[in-house]
């Protein structure tokens, strides 16, 4: 990438960053205010209920509850019907460590003990780039199976007569749709029916997860109305399949561009080859006739061709007038110089010596007629006894 294409990039980047920041500040900065405000209210009635606690005792006993809430505590698992749960059993474990290595990260979970968080580096490390072979392997199988899927439908299309371009485009939106059904719609539903969520916490739950965000507001089997331990497990494999939907889209759309990119590339090639040649063209005829182009001469003042070879003719005498040739249709004027070369390398051959001993350059065929491979040309003019004479004209 060139460095003037990386700068516009990156300014592009940084102008998209800053646009988004303006957006979301106008949007939650006033809420945030909102909250701030209601939580000193919180605090000035429960100081007023309770005279006999200081202010500072409530502030440290609010930070005890931020920090406990931090660490995983739940305030509602202290009555009797959630005594036994857990942040930690082994569904929870198990997708934790499953969003470590798809590098989602909720953080509505965060390890405490440094024991933890030394296993952790060293599991993400090896885990991450393991997962990226499964997601890559995964990924290309469901776009073959839904590619395969998709081509008898292609077929079907194709036997109506549809043409092949609308076809393509069809194929396109029918992997999108049959996608977003499997992968983003579909779980829309089953979250509002099991989390109690809304379909726009729903929607925006699948959207954050799959594009690995993982902000941690939304997590499915965090609540503890939530008994099943295989519930947060199935959920990590819809992570798998989607995670491996979108990477297949990507990686079409990517070699959708390189395709268009190396189309684009090769006739912009030949474009300029094109303007090349017919540069180089103009510039050969302007050179070879060295003036504007004159038109072919009056049929009187035609040269005159010589003699059949058996027939002999007075020295001195000129050769008799024959019949003029019938001229040919000019050939387009986008006709290259050099479109027959043969023939204009056999004219600069033969006509060489004759061109060195007159000093003079031959008549030219006027442009756009060509001369025919056996035509007689013009024989030299008599020459004076001092001069030698061409041996292949007969006298």
């Amino acid at each position: 990438m060139r460095g003037t294409t990386l700068l516009a990039l990156l300014a592009l980047v940084l102008l998209y960053l800053v646009s988004g920041a303006l957006v979301f500040q106008a949007l939650e900065q006033p809420n945030e205010q909102q909250a701030q405000r209601g939580l000193g209210e919180v605090r000035e009635k429960f100081l007023r209920a309770n005279p006999c606690v200081s202010v500072q005792d409530l502030g440290l006993f609010i930070k005890e509850v931020a920090d406990a809430l931090g660490g995983g505590a739940n305030p509602d698992i202290n009555s009797t019907s959630h005594s036994n749960y857990s942040a930690w059993d082994l569904g929870s474990a198990f997708f934790f460590s499953g969003t470590i290595i798809t590098t989602i990260g909720y953080g509505n979970a965060a390890l405490r003990t440094d024991a933890g968080r030394l296993f952790c580096i060293f599991y993400a490390l090896m885990g991450i780039p393991l997962f990226g072979i499964l997601l890559a392997g995964v990924g290309d199988r469901l776009g073959s199976s839904l590619r395969r899927g998709i081509g008898h439908i292609e077929a079907i299309f194709l036997k109506w007569q549809v043409p092949k371009e609308l076809v393509r485009i069809l194929s396109a939106v029918l992997f999108l749709l049959i996608g977003c059904l499997l992968f983003v719609l579909t779980p829309t539903f089953v979250f509002c029916y099991m989390e109690g969520w809304s379909k726009l916490e729903a929607i925006y739950f699948v959207v954050v997860t799959l594009t690995t965000v993982g902000f941690g507001d939304y997590v499915a089997g965090a609540s503890p109305n939530q008994n099943s331990a295989a519930y947060q497990p199935l959920v990590w494999f819809w992570i798998l399949f989607g995670l491996a939907y979108f990477a297949s889209v990507l990686t079409t759309i990517g070699n959708w561009l390189r395709v268009v990119s190396r189309r684009t590339r090769a006739e912009m090639g030949g474009f300029t080859a094109q303007a090349a040649s017919w540069t180089g063209t103009v510039t050969a005829r302007v050179t070879q006739r060295g003036g504007p182009i004159v038109p072919p001469p009056p049929e009187k003042e035609r040269p005159l061709l010589p003699a059949p070879p058996g027939s002999a003719q007075p020295a001195g005498r000129p050769p008799s007038p024959a019949l003029p040739e019938k001229a040919e249709a000019p050939s387009p004027p986008t006709a290259s110089a050099l479109d027959y070369p043969s023939e204009n390398l056999a004219f600069i051959d033969e006509s060489s010596d004759t061109q060195s001993e007159r000093g003079c350059a031959l008549p030219r065929a006027p442009r756009g007629r060509r001369r025919p491979p056996n035509a007689n040309r013009k024989p030299p003019r008599p020459r004076g006894p001092g001069r030698p004479r061409n041996k292949n004209v007969p006298v």
